[in-house]
């Protein structure tokens, strides 16, 4: 039940408009070409290697520190105590390292060094894993008078307050100490699953050469894609979208075999610890209600019209005989003249921003001033975007910025993400400084929400206004339409390997096939070729994780609109739920902040706006 990875939000949207450099579209610049100014500073975690390797040694010593506390937490409320401090203090230690290792390898996938780093502190972490692994299982012996006693002898055990109360609410998935070394000890061996998909998706595969609209030959990429997806050039997109997924495609039996396992690798930890289904144990963890995962997928069902009837708009204004798949992100009105460049971008986002008020636009200057981010493209960098935060430093953004507005927009997303870490860790104790990706995607989301009606609030241009809301129905359609189809596809996958069957490449492309269609309606080709996309999709390697995109993007319109519409008293309510962090269950959290997702309420008001934002598209665009 213990986790020693570091906090990461990885937030690799496949919609967005992520690919991205100063350098001309044919070429893809090495690391040593991109200007300092727009690369991380990751001297903030440890000036050189050998810090790194200083803090690598003394690991073992506070696991030591750690082990001598085995079989005394019962004796007293400081033995208790120490234990976790100790504990509080391998967590930090062990995520600055991860972190460093981790961050580095992401600036170029194919620099072995900072693979083997990377390799090296994850061995460790399982080894951390092992060594801390007595501790659950034996506060589980004590009985709940004598904790609460504890409690009582020695205030500063009040941090663990609510660690301690959610642990025993879950006694029955944890098991004897034995038995969690034996799975700690495992942890690493498990992930190779994953570590086979990141390696083929992002070191191994190369995409071919197409032609660019100018008739340029350029090299495909994950991040390029994402810009001649969007091309006003049929051929270029239709041609993008058939090399990229043939791609895929060549190797989709290998694709098939690593998903099968890691869903097998979840079956067997759910199986182990007790629970029903690997969906049961992904939402126990944080103690969300299977109803809200039901009411997303059934409530999606119920407004799927809207999406219809977008898709039938969109056809006839790109005036096509057929809407295809891969005409599904073409702008509407490709003639707006939006780019941006990157310092233009940070006044936007700082402007969009304000109504979140002066402490948080400071917050965002400093990381904007300090080098938080990683902005340009280069040569075997990690494809997407996220915030990666890390307690006792500051948080860290990897971009791929390419002056659309949809990189304006993640720059804000990511943002979020970031300031609600910064937040959190300045607030909270390290126990409670982990927020849950429930909550995490209702701060990037809301940030995404206030830039976007800030610029519609902001242009007179019939044309912009038409993108902006274009924008914010292609927002809707990718994070709760589309991610609840994800959702839909992992929950029917998980159930299917639960069953005992295997999943094959052919199952799993007649599945994808299938959704696509239900989703996107009779006025839709759903080519062959989206078939294997399913591949490409990382995020179903952490799984049970896609359908929070949808939930978060519910509550931040609600939030979105609270702050706009009732100033301070709302702002004020929201920056207090950003400090929280992991304070609390994730239900309550949104609670006090103004949103019970319980209900399919906040998904209800988001397809009714969705609606209601079609309808201004329709009247503008006649």
């Amino acid at each position: 039940m213990d986790r020693f990875a570091p906090f990461i939000f990885s937030i690799i949207l496949m919609h967005q408009q992520v690919d991205a450099s100063p350098q001309p579209l044919t070429h893809i610049p090495d690391r040593d070409e991109i200007v300092d100014e727009y690369k991380w500073q990751l001297q903030d975690i440890y000036t050189d290697e050998s810090a790194w390797q200083q803090d690598f040694a003394q690991i073992k010593t506070i696991i030591a520190d750690i082990e001598q506390y085995k079989g005394k937490l019962s004796e007293s409320a400081d033995s208790l105590l120490a234990c976790l401090t100790a504990r509080d203090k391998l967590g930090i230690v062990s995520g600055k390292l991860y972190a460093y290792a981790r961050l580095h390898r992401d600036e170029n996938s194919s620099n072995t060094k900072y693979q083997a780093m990377t390799g090296k502190i994850e061995t460790m972490l399982a080894q951390v894993g092992a060594a801390i692994s007595f501790i659950e299982p034996e506060i589980l012996t004590i009985p709940e008078q004598q904790l609460s006693t504890f409690l009582h002898q020695n205030s500063n055990l009040s941090i663990y307050k609510f660690y301690l109360e959610n642990l025993f609410r879950q006694k029955k998935h944890i098991l004897s100490p034995s038995e969690e070394k034996i799975l700690s000890l495992a942890e690493n061996a498990t992930q190779a699953s994953e570590n086979i998909f990141n390696m083929l998706a992002h070191a191994d595969i190369e995409f071919p050469v197409i032609q660019d609209e100018h008739g340029n030959n350029v090299q495909l990429s994950e991040g390029r894609y994402q810009t001649f997806i969007k091309s006003p050039n049929r051929t270029v997109r239709q041609q993008a979208f058939e090399k990229l997924l043939g791609t895929y495609n060549k190797y989709r039996n290998t694709f098939a075999a690593s998903l099968n396992g890691n869903v097998k690798k979840d079956g067997f930890y759910s199986n182990v610890r007790k629970y029903d289904s690997t969906l049961g144990a992904a939402l126990e963890t944080d103690n969300v209600p299977p109803a809200v995962y039901d009411n997303l997928i059934a409530t999606v069902h119920n407004n799927l019209e809207p999406l219809h009837r977008y898709i039938e708009l969109k056809r006839k204004v790109l005036k096509l005989k057929e809407m295809h798949m891969y005409d599904l992100y073409t702008p509407l009105v490709p003639k707006v003249n939006l780019e941006i460049e990157y310092n233009e971008a940070l006044k936007m986002v700082k402007d969009g921003l304000a109504p979140l008020g002066e402490n948080y636009i400071q917050i965002l200057e400093q990381a904007f001033n300090s080098r938080w981010i990683d902005v340009y493209e280069n040569k075997g960098k990690q494809t997407g975007a996220y915030s990666f935060g890390i307690y006792s430093v500051h948080p860290f953004v990897l971009l791929n910025y390419n002056r659309r507005y949809e990189a304006v927009s993640t720059l804000a997303h990511e943002m979020g993400h970031a300031i609600h870490s910064y937040l959190s860790q300045s607030a909270q104790a390290y126990i409670n400084s982990n927020y849950t990706i429930f909550c995490a995607e209702v701060a990037s989301t809301t940030n995404e929400i206030l830039l976007l009606d800030y610029m519609l609030a902001n242009t007179k241009d019939e044309a912009v206004k038409i993108y902006l809301i274009n924008q914010y129905l292609e927002a809707a359609r990718t994070t709760v339409y589309r991610q609840t189809m994800f959702a839909e596809f992992e929950k029917i996958i998980h159930q299917v390997v639960q069953d005992g069957e295997t999943l094959t490449a052919d199952y799993l492309d007649n599945i994808w096939h299938e959704l696509n269609q239900k989703y996107y309606g009779p006025n839709m080709v759903v080519d062959k070729a989206i078939d294997v996309e399913w591949a490409r999709i990382p995020h179903f390697y952490s799984s049970f994780y896609v359908y929070q995109y949808a939930t978060g993007y519910s509550a931040a319109i609600a939030l979105a609109e609270q702050i706009q519409q009732q100033g301070l008293p709302a702002q004020q309510k929201y920056i207090e739920f950003l400090k929280s962090g992991g304070s609390d269950y994730s239900i309550n959290l949104l609670k006090k902040a103004g949103v019970d997702m319980t209900s399919p309420k906040p998904i209800e008001v988001t397809l009714e706006k969705f609606n209601q934002r079609l309808q201004e598209l329709e009247q503008l665009l006649k």
